[in-house]
This record gives C-alpha cells, structure tokens and sequence, in this order.
C-alpha cells in the first residue's frame, strides 16, 4: 500500500506543471508528509485493533480495563501509542441452582469452561436445555440472572465462556468469526446428553455468534432467543466508535480492515445480517429503544432476512445493557411467551 502510494504521489507532482521551483518542493514535502502521516495512522489503528481483539489471563503486570475518562494523561498517551493489554473478566461462581462446571472442547482443540445445571434424571428440569452464549469482553457469570430465570421456567442450562474470555483457552478474539466453533461445541454436547429441545440463547457477540454457527454448521436449535445482535462485523465496530465517542469514519474502516488482517479473514464480509437467511426454527429478536451500539436498522435488517416464525420485541428506556435486569417482568413474560408456544 505504501509502494502505491509513493508511486501515485511521484507521478502526480512529477506532472504538475509547477514552474517555480520552491513551490514544487512544498508540494513534495507536503505529500510525504501526508503520506507519513497516514503510514503512522494505520500503525496506531493497527495497534488498537490488536488490543481489542486479545484478552489476557489476569495478573499483576495487566492493569484492570479504564475508560479513557478515568486516565490520567500519561496512561492516555501510552494507551493511544502502544494500546492497553485488557484482563479477562472474573468468573464469580453466583449461580443459584444446583450445577456443575465442565470443559467442551472446540474442533481447532481450544478448552472451554462451561457450567451446566440439571441433573440428567430431574423430575422437575425437563423441558429443555438452553445453551447461553455471553456479549464482547464478558463471561458467564454476566448472564447468571438470565440464567436462574431460565431454570425457573423449567429448562436445564449451559452456560459456556467464549474463547479469550473468562476461564476458556486462548487470548484471541475474532468478534464472531472463529467463536462459531465454540457454539458448535456446545450444541454437540447438549445434543450428546440427549437433549431433543435445544434453546440457543445469545446476547450482543453471543447473538451474532449463533446466527454464523446456524448459517456455518447447519445446526438445528429448537428455537433462538436473540438479544441486541449486530448486523455485520463492520456494524459492530462503528458501534464500539460511537460508545468511545470516536469519529466513525475512517477510524471503523481501518479498525475493521487491521483487525480482519491480523486475524487472518476478510472482516467486511462477516455478516450476520445475510446469515439469518439460513435460520430454520423460530426466533425472538429484542433490542433496546436507546441502543446506540446496535442500531435499529442493523434490527430490521436481521429481522427481514429471517423467513421463520419470528417475533420482534423493543424494551423502552433500554440501551445495550441486560434485557432482564432493566426490566425483568417484560422480559419474563415476552420469553415465558415465545418458549410455550408450539
């Protein structure tokens, strides 16, 4: 890219019909230093992406993620120049029912850590398992109350940790990409116990991730309860621009492009959105009224695309955030709805 550019630019100013000469040399050095401005550019923004997609064992040497209002103004440069290196979230074991924590094993050979809740000769757990797939930079333990809710419906759970993230195998995330491996892993065990009826439950990543491992794998969920899913990957990284209060252009493209580069997949062209063609059982999609990381369009979009039995549901006074814990009766009553009907 840099060999073009610097071709490009020889060509244009070597061309300009520039007689005087002090004036063509402003020319010149205003194009290298353009050209070394934007070569600079895509290093921090190559660094950045790296850091958002990589999450690491805790230890003393990592500090605990800080927004940049919370920084001082030496963390701030150091940040900006060389990025953050972001700690796994904690899995706090709160979980109120009975469970047990197990290890899935993905097809690249990656350990996830899950609990599963329900013994296998419950009289009282047997409508079904849901299999419950958590948001970006999460774990688990972020879906617990989602979880007990789900268990007083009468359903068996699972609840997995994705890659890079809370006590699973690896550093790298790939925003959905390669997580699709993880969903397969759990589906195949759910399915190994026996289960018949399998509920695939996902929030935000979690969503989008088994929208991908539907259209991937071919997998046959009983139903999909669908929660603030982002219509493509490039969506998903304007979203995390606007969250961060930084210009959505360029800095969505060239995050987007590094961070597709370096994990080794064209990045524009995940997308979810297109995927849910391929969705063959029933669907609840919800999304908050104030989201502005996922947009009401990217919503749609999903939601036109799927030619199932489907149901769309917007909570009021609702952003990204926790569905159940913002308003849990309508929650309750909106999925208590759509798992009884046949």
């Amino acid at each position: 890219m840099t060999l073009i550019l610097v071709y490009s630019f020889r060509r244009l100013f070597g061309t300009l019909p520039l007689q005087n000469p002090c004036m063509k040399k402003w020319f010149k050095r205003t194009a290298y230093f353009l050209l070394l401005f934007f070569v600079l550019l895509n290093i921090l923004v190559a660094v950045q992406a790296y850091h958002a997609t990589h999450y690491y064992n805790s230890t003393a040497t990592i500090m605990p993620k800080k927004h940049l209002t919370e920084m001082s103004g030496s963390e701030k440069l150091k940040a900006i120049l060389f990025g953050v290196k972001v700690p796994k979230k904690k899995v706090v074991d709160s979980l109120g029912v009975p469970h047990q924590t197990i290890t899935l094993q993905t097809e690249d050979g990656l350990k996830l850590a899950a609990w599963y809740a329900g013994r296998d000769n419950d009289t009282i757990v047997k409508k079904g398992t849901v299999v419950m797939f958590h948001g970006h930079g999460d774990c688990r333990s972020a879906d617990i109350k989602e979880a007990e809710a789900f268990f007083a419906m009468g359903y068996r759970l699972l609840m997995v940790d994705f890659r890079a993230h809370g006590e699973s195998d690896g550093n790298t995330c790939t925003i959905g990409y390669r997580e699709t491996r993880d969903v397969k892993a759990a589906y195949d065990y759910a399915v190994n116990k026996g289960e018949k009826n399998i509920v695939l439950w996902g929030v935000s990543l979690g969503a989008s991730t088994i929208i991908k491992a539907v259209h991937d794998y071919d997998i046959k969920p009983t139903k999909l309860i669908l929660e603030m899913p982002f219509g493509t990957l490039f969506d998903a990284v304007k979203g995390f621009t606007r969250i961060n209060h930084v210009p959505e252009e360029p800095a969505a493209v060239m995050l987007t492009f590094w961070g597709g580069l370096e994990q080794g997949f064209w990045a524009f062209g995940m997308q979810p959105e297109e995927y849910a063609k391929d969705i063959r059982c029933p669907v609840l999609l919800e999304r908050g009224e104030n989201d502005i990381r996922v947009t009401e369009q990217e919503t749609q979009e999903i939601f036109k695309h799927i030619s199932t039995q489907k149901t769309l549901v917007e909570y009021a006074n609702c952003g990204h955030e926790s569905l159940y814990k913002k308003d849990s009766v309508k929650w309750t009553e909106t999925v208590t709805r759509f798992l009884s009907n046949l």
